[in-house]
C-alpha cells in the first residue's frame, strides 16, 4: 500500500469526519471537507480515492459524486452512509458502498483495496498498450530485426513484469472481494 495515496473524507458531522481523517491519516495523505461545495473545491486529479458521505446538507453526495464523474476525475468513490442500500444503487457510479457504522478497518480497507484497483487499472491499460505496440513491431519487423532490436527487447521486459505485477494484483482483489473484513470489536464501530 502507498503511503502517498490522497484520499478525500467528505463528511458533515464534523467529529465524524475528524475520526475518519484520524483513522487513515497515519497511512495516507488525507483531505477532510464537511459539506459538498468544500468537497468540490478540494477534489483535483491528484486525488486517488474519496469517501463520501450520501446525505449532506445542500449539495448532496449523489450530486457530489455526479460532478466529480462529471469531470472525468479518476478517482474511485466509495460511499460512506447511513443510507440503506436500496435498489436505485445500482445505478449510482460508486466503486464501494458502506453503511455506517464502520470500523477504522473497514476504512483502511476500503481505502486499500480501491488504491489496488485504480493501481491494477493502470498497469492492466499500461500492458495493453505495450502488447499492441509488441503485436505493431512483431507484423511489420522481422525475426532477426526484433531479436537486434534493444528497444524491442525492453518491451519485451517491460510487457513480462506489467503481466506479473498485474497477476499479483489480481490476486490481491480477488482475495478482497472473497474475503471477510477484519474482526473488530463493536466498541470500534462509529457512525
Amino acid at each position: 500500500m502507498s503511503s502517498g495515496t490522497a484520499v478525500l473524507v467528505v463528511e458533515d458531522e464534523v467529529n465524524l469526519a475528524d475520526l475518519y481523517t484520524s483513522f487513515l491519516s497515519d497511512e495516507h495523505d488525507v483531505r477532510t471537507a464537511y459539506d459538498g461545495d468544500e468537497a468540490l473545491e478540494m477534489m483535483g486529479p491528484e486525488v486517488d480515492v474519496v469517501l463520501l458521505d450520501r446525505k449532506l446538507p445542500d449539495v448532496s453526495g449523489d450530486e457530489v459524486l455526479a460532478r466529480i464523474r462529471g469531470r472525468n476525475y479518476d478517482a474511485y468513490v466509495a460511499m460512506v452512509t447511513a443510507v440503506d442500500p436500496d435498489f436505485d444503487i445500482v445505478d449510482v457510479p460508486v466503486d464501494d458502498y458502506l453503511c455506517k457504522p464502520v470500523t477504522k478497518g473497514d476504512l483502511l480497507g476500503t481505502v486499500e483495496t480501491l488504491y489496488t484497483r485504480h493501481t491494477y487499472d493502470d498497469l492492466q491499460r499500461e500492458l495493453s498498450a505495450k502488447l499492441v505496440r509488441r503485436n505493431v513491431l512483431a507484423v511489420e519487423k522481422t525475426a532477426a530485426e526484433l531479436e537486434a532490436s534493444e528497444e524491442f527487447q525492453r518491451l519485451e521486459a517491460r510487457i513480462a513484469e506489467l503481466r506479473d505485477e498485474v497477476e499479483h494484483l489480481s490476486r490481491s482483489l480477488d482475495d478482497a472481494d472473497t474475503g471477510t473484513p477484519p474482526a473488530e470489536s463493536a466498541a470500534e464501530s462509529v457512525e
